[in-house]
């Protein structure tokens, strides 16, 4: 007789079922224990088109932040003195000062053991109005600071006193559509005496001396027309003493403003720059042409060359004049030219194209060969340059940002070999600064 089975109900065989006799299976499938349903997941591809994504905790260890714009900030400027005095500027049209001469605490705000999920914003030192377009360019005056200089895109050029808090105006004008720079020079003649870069190409510079002329204390010194199209970035040599800007329409120029180049026997290369520009180099040279146009520029410590960034990627490396120690006559000289305009700037002397003297230079300056002469040719990025910042004159490496979100670092004292490519260095951003 067969033992009783232990079914249930429900799932007892009919008597029409025929049960299997083990004799007749093909196949014994050996006892598999479950596994958890997470390994199924792991296995399984992403769909198409989608990337696994690495989860990287992020700890905000600032010390404190800054939150009055209420719009994009374009740019951002230190006092030359006092460091922590920073002035902001945006879309707002409003240009803010504050102080970051915040306390340092032992141990970053991460490492608390009950950090605070909020902190309240500095408050604004002072709050300057009057542009009616966004502001797109700050600056101190060097050596002292004493004044604070705000460009527009609304074309005006403001000019604030730093000797009180409130940062009163002393000054406004409107020469040009809109400001892409303001560059003050180091010359130390020449304090508080800066250039400014236009969008209609033109090239000013100004000094300020309201003891000189209380009624006009915003005179201006040189303007430059010689670009075609906007005049994106402006830089001036380490000593002041020479202006190189660059432009949309591939060009690159170096000025004299203060006509100590002239004195010193260096003139301009031909009458096509009108006497004007020391080096010009534009777009009709091929070797030197970037499709596209120029936004960026930097000179090296030592003052021998200049690297300009542009489109695609593309970067080029010039040779710079050397002007040597200005000479009492010299000094005497550019005091004699103030207001006087480019016509006032002295005539004739030799033309540039000899060989520069890189006696006592720092490392890499060796290679500037003669102003004007194109050292390098460089392109590693594969968008427009839009910064272009070389390290301390102990040092000899020059950093290139573009809008490929990449930086690129190149030694100088070796052919501008490329020491370090950093391509997700802002990932999806362009490097501006």
């Amino acid at each position: 007789m067969e033992p009783p089975r232990n079914l249930d109900a429900d799932n007892a065989p009919s008597d029409d079922e025929a049960l299997l006799d083990p004799s007749e299976a093909a196949e014994i499938i050996a006892d598999d224990p479950d596994h958890p349903m997470d390994s199924d997941d792991n296995d399984d591809p992403p769909p198409d088109g989608a990337q696994e994504q690495e989860e990287i905790p992020l700890q905000n260890d600032s010390l404190a932040h800054f939150d009055h714009h209420t719009d994009s900030i374009f740019c951002i400027t230190n006092h030359p003195l006092i460091p922590t005095a920073v002035a902001t500027g945006g879309g707002d049209d409003t240009t803010y000062i504050f102080s970051a001469d915040i306390p340092s605490p032992v141990l970053p705000p991460s490492y608390e053991s009950s950090p605070s999920t909020s902190r309240s914003s500095i408050q604004p030192i002072a709050k300057l109005t009057g542009h009616t377009d966004s502001i797109n360019a700050l600056a101190y005056t060097l050596p002292h600071g004493a004044y604070l200089l705000t460009g527009g895109l609304d074309g005006q050029l403001r000019v604030h006193s730093t000797t009180d808090t409130s940062y009163p105006l002393l000054t406004a004008t409107q020469e040009v559509p809109e400001i892409n720079f303001l560059a003050p020079t180091s010359h130390p003649s020449h304090s508080n005496t800066f250039a400014l870069g236009a969008s209609d190409g033109s090239v000013w510079v100004y000094t300020i001396d309201p003891l000189s002329d209380p009624a006009n204390p915003l005179q201006v010194l040189q303007v430059y027309y010689l670009h075609t199209e906007a005049c994106t970035a402006g830089t001036w040599t380490p000593d002041g003493k020479l202006l190189a800007t660059v432009s949309e329409d591939g060009s690159l120029y170096v000025w004299d403003p203060f006509g100590e180049a002239a004195i010193a026997g260096i003139t301009a290369p031909s009458s096509s720059l009108g006497s004007q520009a020391l080096v010009g180099l534009t777009a009709a040279d091929q070797r030197f042409a970037v499709e596209d146009g120029l936004f960026s520029i930097a000179i090296a410590p030592s003052g021998a060359f200049a690297a300009v960034g542009g489109a695609h990627g593309m970067i080029r490396v010039v040779g710079l004049p050397r002007l040597g120690t200005a000479s009492s006559t010299s000094t005497s000289a550019t005091k004699s030219l103030k207001g006087s305009g480019a016509a006032g700037k002295p005539k004739g002397g030799r033309q540039i194209g000899g060989p520069i003297s890189t006696s006592g230079s720092t490392p890499g300056s060796s290679s500037a060969g003669q102003a004007g002469a194109i050292l390098a040719s460089l392109q590693i990025q594969t968008e427009s340059i839009e910064t272009l910042s070389f390290s301390s004159e102990h040092s000899s490496l020059l950093a290139a940002g573009s809008v490929d979100g990449s930086v690129c670092l190149f030694d100088a004292a070796h052919r501008f070999t490329l020491r370090r490519h950093i391509k997700e260095a802002h990932d999806g951003y362009a490097v501006v600064k």
